[in-house]
């Protein structure tokens, strides 16, 4: 039986005992290259649900719109167990909200040129960091051993370099906010963009505010980032967003050790929002 076929089974069974109220997953597109997210809620639907080398889209964020309708089953990967993880760890939903089945993934491809997904490419986890069962074998993928190659070329950069470096990306954003919505860890109520508050965030598209919009957002979840990649794969421009949000997690390592985020459910609270006198403070 293939991880296909035990998804569908599960997932049509779990439904039909009332174990949870919903499933999500993926469902074939148009083209057989082609997938998209798939809630359901009725168990004769489970046979739409397929597990392939197109199915790019993280499902985490899909959980926290759904759990208020009941217990919620998952189809996870590293990347969407990481966000559950993070969902969990951030209050934002419970362990007991979600039933996950874990698949072990190798990557999953670009439905244009069927290469492997830069996310992909740069993945370092696979295989579920939690799950309730497993849908066939674990992946067991060997970590890239270049996390931080694309900071290294940046900080090569003299400061006037960088400069104009970001300024071209901050002029090519629409600020259309997919990195915001697909990303498992923006999970305010009202997102500061959204504040209607006088001076706090401007509404034009230039580089200043654009500028402000992207560095607010990578540093609030800078020591909670899963490096999904999501939010670079959603940008319609095609924007470096993984650039900067693994430039800010480097200095977060140099600083105070090395981490990863949302890996398991009791970590220690983020970098960034704890004290410690003997913190480093050599920057001030």
């Amino acid at each position: 039986m293939t991880a296909q076929d035990t998804i569908r089974a599960r997932a049509r069974e779990l439904l039909e005992n009332g174990e949870v109220t919903t499933f999500i997953g993926w469902e074939s597109g148009r083209f057989e290259n082609q997938t998209t997210p798939l809630v359901i809620t009725d168990a004769s639907d489970a046979d739409k649900l397929v597990c392939n080398e197109y199915c790019v889209n993280t499902l985490a964020k899909y959980a926290r719109d759904v759990v208020t309708r009941g217990k919620v089953g998952m189809v996870v990967r590293g990347c969407d167990s990481r966000g559950i993880v993070r969902l969990i760890n951030d209050q934002v939903i419970n362990r007991e909200d979600v039933y996950l089945i874990g698949v072990g993934c190798a990557g999953v491809r670009d439905r244009k040129t069927g290469e492997l997904l830069k996310k992909c490419a740069e993945c370092r986890h696979g295989d579920p960091v939690i799950c309730d069962e497993m849908a066939g074998d674990a992946a067991g993928r060997p970590q890239p051993s270049e996390r931080f190659k694309e900071v290294h070329e940046v900080e090569l950069m003299t400061q006037p370099e960088r400069s104009r470096y970001f300024e071209g990306v901050y002029a090519k954003c629409i600020r259309c906010y997919a990195c915001r919505d697909v990303c498992p860890c923006c999970t305010c109520r009202e997102c500061f963009v959204d504040q209607r508050r006088e001076n706090w965030v401007g509404k034009q598209n230039n580089v200043a505010e654009n500028r402000f919009y992207s560095l607010t957002r990578v540093m609030h979840i800078a020591d909670r980032c899963i490096e999904c990649g999501e939010c670079e794969r959603a940008c319609p421009m095609g924007l470096p967003l993984m650039k900067l949000n693994r430039k800010v997690i480097k200095d977060l390592n140099d600083l105070f050790g090395e981490f990863e985020s949302s890996m398991t459910l009791d970590e220690e609270p983020g970098k960034l929002i704890t004290y410690d006198l003997v913190d480093c403070e050599e920057f001030m």
